[in-house]
């Protein structure tokens, strides 16, 4: 099992690279919901308060509570996997038996539900930083368990882990045409929750959103 993670790295690499050759963007499909446009984001990013990144002091994941019940048996990992998938198939505990996920970051498709995380496009860490330090439990959980905002995709696993907690100034989609869409889900997530930004992080997403 551990020697396929390399050759999963390198058919990504190539997948990305083919895609970008052939100037690919996401294919119609399942997407979060209430991205906004090109024009509300540079707005939205604009009224947003720039502040130095807070301390890590005091993190956790833990402090973030994931994935809870949506309906029924379905958690939220599960519930964005049957939203961003297609024809997929779930057994009784509604975990993904079959189906296939386009991940819009690199252009791979997957067809294992092992192999696709669910990204939070504001990582934990990150919002940590930007004022969910302050917040209590509740608003941690349903931050990260946000199904309303442009906050939660189904992406190829071992890139969403290359981004971690990154901020769009270190780290963006390896799909260069993916960028727009990755800076107004970001702007949208950071404006709905009302999180500060950096000044470099306001250049990389202001950059990108002029790009659009």
């Amino acid at each position: 099992m551990n020697g396929a993670r390399p050759i999963r790295a390198l058919l990504t690499t190539l997948l990305i690279t083919a895609a970008i050759s052939l100037g690919l963007s996401a294919p119609a499909g399942a997407e979060p919901p209430n991205i906004p446009s090109a024009s509300t984001a540079r707005t939205w990013l604009n009224g947003l308060t720039v502040a130095p990144a807070g301390s890590m002091t005091g993190y956790s994941r833990e402090k973030f509570p994931h994935w809870i019940t949506i309906s029924g048996a379905c958690n939220t990992r599960e519930t964005v996997l049957k939203r961003d998938g297609r024809n997929v198939q779930v057994n009784a505990s509604c975990a993904a038996t079959s189906g296939s996920w386009y991940s819009p970051y690199d252009g791979a498709t997957w067809t294992a539900a092992s192999d696709v995380d669910i990204d939070h496009i504001v990582p934990l860490a990150a919002a940590w930083r930007a004022g969910a330090a302050n917040w209590d439990t509740a608003k941690r959980q349903r931050f990260a368990n946000d199904l309303t905002n442009s906050q939660l995709i189904a992406v190829t696993d071992n890139v969403n882990q290359a981004k971690g907690d990154k901020t769009p100034d270190l780290w963006k989609p390896p799909l260069g045409s993916y960028h727009c869409t990755y800076a107004r889900m970001w702007t949208g997530a950071k404006h709905a929750w009302g999180l500060t930004v950096t000044s470099a992080e306001k250049g990389a997403l202001s950059g990108m959103l002029n790009g659009c």
